[in-house]
């Protein structure tokens, strides 16, 4: 069995195939192996010939010539053609493709290969405020964040994953001198149901009572010299949001735990030491009465040097020095060789000063590197950032609450399925459909959020495939009752809707490695929504359980079942279920 990226095979041919024709060493990227389109007759198509002949000074026809007398299609793929202007066309063999599927069908990752080199990823994402629920902002990155880490652990790195919590500052004053105020104890073991309200709450004495304030500013002072009482409350106030944001993630079956949580306050012991690095290094440098980096190449409209602030003029730090501090952390005491970190657009600028500080401070590029990994904004219908009609912030919970909800409805008709199954494929239809609608989206740009088409039963949907998942499984089950479920000893591709979508099976390890190559999840959905689509074409014109032959339709089967392990395995490496019945 071929285990891994048909197209880097292929692309190893044409490199072994160029060298004996020119004596010339090209990279199996530069082979250029992509999917033919379906109007040229093959399955796979190369392109090499043509920056080839402006190097050589040969019609680029007949370097694909040459190039071909010196080919090797193995046991593979047919004899090549040439196609336009020096294209050389690949097809697979049928008897190969055939085998292939049945070793797929044997094999646990589906073809998909490990990586060559293990690393260990620190992967930083989600990452909300404490003592403030998680609202539609936070959606992209828990979630995007949450398919990488899968893709990763999939591939066979180390990965750790890291949730940057924000648990200290200005802002817990005013919380913890609310707790005060409402006679709020750890030991009472009392719970504070809505987050937001008390935020809001304590925001609104904050700026009315000007008493209140005064007490809030002196709490801050207390927070930080290590005020016992200050801290318990400070403590229990971030157990409590830690103890939400569990739940949360668990009904999100997003693969964060408490365990993961390592927030801003575990670093405030090593600021100073940090700052004192950065100094003896002659990196940190007294501006204006504050310490700041200066990286070189980045500078304000006004073409100065662009600071990045380690220490502010009133001794206090920044969440740069957390940031650096961090990285210092995921690199030496953590030994990450990969830093991950799943964050918006808008922070783009602050990562890229921050990883040039890094490197100069030694922490980064010395076997370890860090790659910021941007997204875009969910938009409402005005193309706005996606708020509640009065313009407040929407609840995560809230937003999931509704998919799920919305869900129900959608299957309430399934009367086949008893209250609690339905009530189990509502929860996953509905996480599954929010989830899907962004990570089908290609993570660098905004998407506009609509219940509607994120719910549609046909489309580039999670319904979509899930109900072609549940499909395959109702036909297997029909076959096991009717006594047709005979092992397919080999696979015979008989007609073209079978070897189309037997090829499409053969091409997820491809989009697998794809997607984690490039940290790039909707890489892997469009080839789960077109192996739906090759799976729908099959059915349709490919008879299953009244084959022509016992063998033909063991052979439709084993398909069958290959394709839903390919759609369920690839939904699983996004966090979305895949429903045995809808």
């Amino acid at each position: 069995m071929l285990r891994g990226d048909l197209a880097d095979e292929l692309g190893r041919m044409i490199v072994a195939a160029v060298d004996a024709a020119f004596s010339l060493e090209i990279s199996v990227p530069e082979a250029v192996i992509r999917p033919a389109l379906p109007e040229r007759g093959a399955d796979y198509q190369s392109n090499v010939a043509m920056p080839l002949a402006k190097r050589l000074s040969l019609p680029s026809r007949e370097v694909a010539a040459r190039i071909l007398q010196h080919f090797d299609p193995g046991d593979i793929v047919e004899p090549p053609q040439i196609g336009g202007a020096g294209f050389i066309n690949l097809t697979l063999r049928r008897d190969w493709l055939e085998r292939q599927a049945l070793a797929l069908a044997r094999d646990e990752r589906l073809g998909a290969a490990t990586a060559d080199r293990r690393l260990r990823v620190v992967i930083d994402y989600s990452s909300p405020n404490a003592a403030k629920e998680m609202h539609a902002g936070h959606l992209r990155s828990t979630i995007i964040g949450d398919a990488i880490h899968r893709l990763l652990l999939f591939a066979g790195h180390e990965v750790i994953p890291e949730n940057h919590l924000g648990d200290w500052g200005t802002p817990f004053g005013m919380l913890i001198e609310k707790l005060v105020e409402d006679g709020w104890s750890k030991s009472a073991d009392r719970t504070i149901p809505d987050m937001n309200a008390f935020y809001r709450e304590a925001r609104a004495r904050f700026e009315s009572d000007p008493e209140f304030a005064e007490r809030a500013r002196r709490r801050v002072v207390a927070l930080q010299s290590g005020d016992p009482e200050t801290l318990e409350l400070w403590g229990a106030l971030v157990a409590e949001s830690v103890r939400q944001l569990d739940d949360l993630y668990r009904l999100l079956g997003v693969l964060l735990r408490p365990e993961d949580i390592c927030p801003e306050s575990f670093y405030n012991p090593v600021l100073p030491q940090i700052v004192e690095e950065l100094e003896a290094e002659g990196l940190a440098v007294p501006s204006e009465g504050a310490l700041c980096i200066f990286v070189p190449g980045f500078t304000t409209r006004e073409g100065d040097p662009l600071p990045l602030i380690v220490r502010k003029r009133d001794g206090g730090y920044t969440y740069v020095t957390t940031d650096l501090a961090a990285i210092r952390h995921r690199t030496r005491e953590l030994g990450g060789n990969y830093l991950v970190y799943v964050v918006g657009a808008p922070q783009r600028l602050h990562f890229e000063m921050l990883f040039a500080a890094a490197r100069m401070a030694g922490w980064l590029d010395q076997g370890a590197r860090a790659e910021h990994v941007s997204f875009g904004s969910v938009l409402g219908p005005d193309g706005r950032m996606l708020r509640t009609r009065a313009g407040a912030s929407i609840r995560l919970l809230d937003l999931v609450e509704e998919a799920i909800d919305r869900a129900a409805s959608v299957v309430a008709e399934r009367t086949e399925l008893g209250d609690e199954e339905r009530e189990r494929v509502a929860r996953a239809v509905g996480i599954g459909a929010l989830k899907y609608a962004d990570l089908s989206s290609d993570r660098e740009k905004d998407y506009v959020f609509s219940w509607e088409r994120m719910l549609a039963m046909d489309g580039n949907t999670a319904v979509y495939l899930q109900y072609a998942n549940a499909r395959i499984r109702s036909i297997l089950r029909k076959a096991e009752a009717a006594g047709k479920a005979a092992k397919a000893n080999a696979v015979i591709l008989s007609a073209p809707a079978e070897r189309a979508l037997t090829l499409k099976l053969a091409q997820f390890p491809a989009a697998v490695q794809m997607a984690t190559d490039h940290l790039q999840p909707h890489r892997l959905c469009t080839y789960l929504y077109e192996t739906a689509t090759a799976f729908s074409t099959f059915y349709e014109t490919c008879s299953v359980l009244n084959a022509e032959t016992p063998e033909l339709r063991a052979s439709r089967l084993l398909l069958c079942e290959l394709a839903s392990r390919t759609i369920t395995a690839g939904l699983n490496l996004l966090g979305i279920e895949a429903p045995e019945r809808l």
